[in-house]
C-alpha cells in the first residue's frame, strides 16, 4: 500500500497516511477535528475542505458532493472530505474551512442538561433508564459487569467485544459513498472468481499427477 502527504495549511500540520483512506479519517488521525452534521453520509457540507493541490490524488466527485456543493465550489477545488477517497501516491494540500460559531438551539441545551443528569444517577437508575436513553455512559457500564460473577463477566465481554467490532465495521460500510461500494463489490466478484479458477485449477492438476501414476 503507497503511502501520501498530506499537508494542512491553516492547522499548519503535515504527516503520511495511506491510500485507499478517505480524506476525514485522514485528517482525524492528524488530530484534525472535522465536523460532521450529518454524520458522515453526504447528506450535509460540513465537512468540505479546499484542495490547494493533489486533487488528482483523489477519487472522482461522487454524486453526494455535485449535489451538496455548487459548480462554483467544486472548481474553486472544494470537496467533501466524507467522500473524497485518496487513491494515488503524491502531495496533498489542504486548506479546511473556519469552524462555525454557532448558538446552541433549545434541542442541544436540554439534551445536554439531560445527560448531566444522567452522570449523576446511580448505577442502577442508568440501567433502569438504557432504554429511554441516547447515550450510556460506558466507564460505568464496564465496572458494574466487573462486579458481576466470573462466568457472566467472560461471557459479557466476549459478546461486547463482538458486538463492538460487528458495529465499526457497519459503521463504515454506511458511511462509504455507493459509488466506492459498487467499486468494492466489483473487486470481491473478481477475487471470488479468482479464487474459484485457483481450486479448478489445483484439481485438474491432482486429477492429471493420479492418471499418471496409474498408467505407470
Amino acid at each position: 500500500m503507497q503511502e501520501v502527504e498530506l499537508k494542512f495549511e491553516r492547522e499548519n500540520r503535515n504527516g503520511l497516511v495511506a491510500t485507499g483512506s478517505y480524506l476525514f479519517d485522514a485528517a482525524r488521525r492528524l488530530g484534525i477535528e472535522v465536523e460532521a452534521e450529518c454524520g458522515r453520509v453526504g447528506e450535509c457540507d460540513s465537512c468540505a475542505m479546499k484542495i490547494k493541490d493533489g486533487n488528482e490524488c483523489l477519487s472522482e466527485p461522487t454524486f453526494a458532493e455535485v449535489n451538496q456543493l455548487t459548480d462554483k465550489r467544486r472548481t474553486n477545488g472544494e470537496r467533501l472530505s466524507c467522500q473524497a477517497k485518496i487513491e494515488k501516491a503524491g502531495e496533498i494540500v489542504v486548506m479546511t474551512n473556519k469552524k462555525k460559531e454557532t448558538e446552541k438551539s433549545n434541542t442541544e441545551e436540554k439534551t445536554e442538561e439531560y445527560r448531566k443528569q444522567f452522570e449523576e444517577m446511580p448505577l442502577e437508575k442508568k440501567i433502569a433508564s438504557l432504554l429511554e436513553l441516547e447515550a450510556i455512559a460506558l466507564g460505568e457500564t464496564f465496572s458494574f459487569v466487573l462486579n458481576s460473577p466470573f462466568k457472566i463477566f467472560d461471557i459479557a465481554m466476549g459478546v461486547m467485544a463482538e458486538f463492538g467490532l460487528k458495529l465499526e465495521d457497519d459503521a463504515k460500510k454506511a458511511t462509504r459513498p455507493k459509488e466506492h461500494k459498487q467499486e468494492e463489490g466489483n473487486s470481491s466478484e473478481t477475487n471470488g472468481a479468482q479464487t474459484d479458477e485457483k481450486i479448478k485449477e489445483k484439481t485438474k492438476r491432482k486429477t492429471t499427477q493420479k492418471k499418471d501414476e496409474h498408467s505407470k
